[in-house]
């Protein structure tokens, strides 16, 4: 079990440390709520989140065979919307540095779509996920 503590440091700013390492992260309100948009937003961090979770589940899907993504890297764009504000979609561009065989792609896909993050998200947030191979 991870455990987090987050701190409110005012002017819409947090800071969250993960217990464990002692690493920490910052939020800001971004530009478009009344923040500074100096740091991520907590929204920012939802996508991040399905980014780096997607990255992490498809190379341990293929590390099983050898293969090694790194280099791979995801452009994302969130979208958001009002009443309620909520994110309304996050546009997911997975950049592969190398082509792969049609099974090897097919890993690399599921892996994607089956994340945790992206399992987690609720069915409200529209999801558009491509894949880039060269």
């Amino acid at each position: 079990m991870n455990t987090f503590e987050v701190t409110y440091d005012g002017k819409l700013r947090t800071t969250a440390i993960h217990l464990d390492s002692g690493n920490s992260i910052s939020t800001d309100a971004p530009k478009d709520n009344h923040g500074l948009g100096e740091s991520f937003s907590p929204t920012d961090l939802v996508c991040t989140s399905l980014a780096s979770c997607i990255l992490t589940i498809m190379a341990i899907a293929v590390e099983k065979k050898g293969i090694n993504i790194k280099g791979t890297s995801i452009q994302v764009k969130k979208i958001m919307k009002d009443n309620p504000r909520m994110i309304e979609s996050i546009d997911v561009m997975i950049h592969f540095q190398e082509s792969y065989d049609k099974k090897i792609k097919i890993i690399l896909e599921r892996s994607a779509l089956n994340c945790p993050v992206h399992r987690s998200l609720s069915e409200k947030i529209e999801k558009n996920i491509k894949f880039i191979y060269p």
